[in-house]
């Protein structure tokens, strides 16, 4: 298995607990979630169901709510807990250091981006 590559995505200090933050990753449209358990997520920044921002729903735990029809995904397998969504959203890899979000674009739930 290959090793991941990490990219800077921004300061842990940018994305307040409860909170999501809508990032562009080398082109990838990602929201860095900062959840209620204290663990930094991120998801593709767009929910399955319509294409509007996650980073624009409300955390809630570690789920992600969608503010247009209220489909809820996983922070931690981008799995759709209740409809209208019922398919999974790209989650990515988070690391942590001196402060700052490093993610890598390669999907820990195998899930590809649109």
């Amino acid at each position: 298995m290959s090793e991941l590559t990490f990219v800077r995505a921004c300061a842990a200090a940018d994305v307040a607990v409860g909170h999501a933050v809508p990032i562009d990753l080398d082109g990838t449209e990602i929201a860095v979630v900062h959840a209620e358990d204290g663990n930094f997520y991120a998801v593709y920044d767009e929910c399955s169901h319509q294409s509007v921002p996650l980073s624009e729903g409300e955390v809630d735990g570690c789920t992600l709510e969608c503010w247009l029809h209220g489909s809820r995904f996983d922070l931690r397998t981008g799995e759709p807990s209740g409809l209208p969504a019922t398919e999974p959203v790209p989650v990515y890899p988070v690391e942590v250091r001196d402060g700052d979000i490093y993610v890598s674009l390669t999907p820990s739930n195998g899930v590809v981006a649109p």
